[in-house]
């Protein structure tokens, strides 16, 4: 799917409110026609995978989800595959330092563990959560219990959900759901990759909520991809639900975060075709953004966090 950056404009500047309240609708409406189907089958399916590459979006669609089962009166719980990595050994610390740790490798994550815990929520046992601490890259029990009903869901998302040596349980006790980028805005002919869309998620994210630089992410951008392509998109197929998370007027939103800063950094191939795009785009205030938007994750001030 397309959609040309001159519609977006005219949407932008001739109908913000309007535009910005029918793309948040339409996404919520996809998400709640996956609410609905994973309602019907909760007592087979009680667990959900939730995966997609950086910057897709997994977070607050997860959330969303659960909101929107939550009010059905179906009791939700979300999980994040983060706080399941491994602690770093001494070595693995040292090599981390080096830049020398493969940070996108599935195997960051205790699956053993992590499918221990499934399990038994699956068998309404009662579990104590974990919390990765990332300063100091280890696991923390959180004091937390989770003790579902039958008839409770728990949606489990992250980059790795998908693949089935990090989530060991039969396909016919989970609901998989993939979520990214799809459609490409286009100007003169030219294509913005999603991925690029991501990208600039991820830059304005970054800075105003992990204290990162843009050369840091944009160093980081190579990588990243890398560790997509090989770790995540093999798995995508098994989704049972695929959900593209563009919001069209996003582009818009991000131009004053981000336009000023990536001319700087034009000596980098990889920002030009995004200062291309920025350029062209309208300025759209962040704070018109209404807090349901999921583009609120990358921004703040949203009601599903940040």
């Amino acid at each position: 799917m397309r959609i040309e950056l001159k519609e977006i404009n005219t949407q932008v500047t001739e109908h913000r409110d309007d535009y910005i309240r029918t793309t948040n609708a339409a996404y919520k409406e996809s998400l709640a026609a996956i609410a609905g189907d994973i309602a019907k089958n909760r007592e087979e399916k009680p667990i959900i995978l939730l995966s997609g590459p950086s910057g897709s979006g997994k977070t607050t669609s997860a959330l969303m989800i659960e909101q929107m089962l939550d009010d059905q009166g179906i009791q939700t719980h979300t999980l994040s595959l983060d706080n399941y990595f491994s602690p770093l050994t001494d070595s693995e610390k040292e090599r981390f330092a080096r830049g020398e740790l493969d940070l996108e490798s599935p195997n960051r994550i205790d699956s053993d563990f992590l499918t221990d815990q499934l399990d038994r929520i699956y068998r309404c046992e009662p579990v104590e959560l974990p919390i990765y601490d990332f300063k100091e890259s280890t696991r923390i029990q959180s004091g937390n219990i989770l003790h579902s009903k039958p008839g409770e869901l728990v949606i489990l998302e992250g980059i790795h959900s998908l693949n089935p040596d990090v989530v060991g349980l039969p396909d016919e006790q989970t609901a998989k759901i993939y979520v990214s980028v799809r459609t490409r805005i286009t100007q003169d002919g030219v294509e913005l990759h999603p991925s690029k869309i991501r990208l600039m998620r991820r830059l304005v994210r970054d800075l105003l909520f992990r204290k990162r630089s843009f050369a840091d992410t944009l160093m980081m951008f190579t990588s990243v991809e890398e560790g997509e392509n090989k770790y995540i998109m093999p798995y995508k197929y098994r989704s049972t639900y695929d959900v593209d998370t563009l919001m069209a007027y996003e582009i818009c939103a991000y131009k004053d975060f981000l336009l000023d800063a990536l001319r700087e950094m034009t000596q980098m191939p990889v920002v030009r075709d995004m200062i291309e795009f920025l350029e062209n785009s309208v300025c759209l205030d962040p704070g018109s953004i209404t807090p349901d938007s999921l583009v609120c994750e990358f921004i703040g001030g949203g009601q599903f966090g940040n």
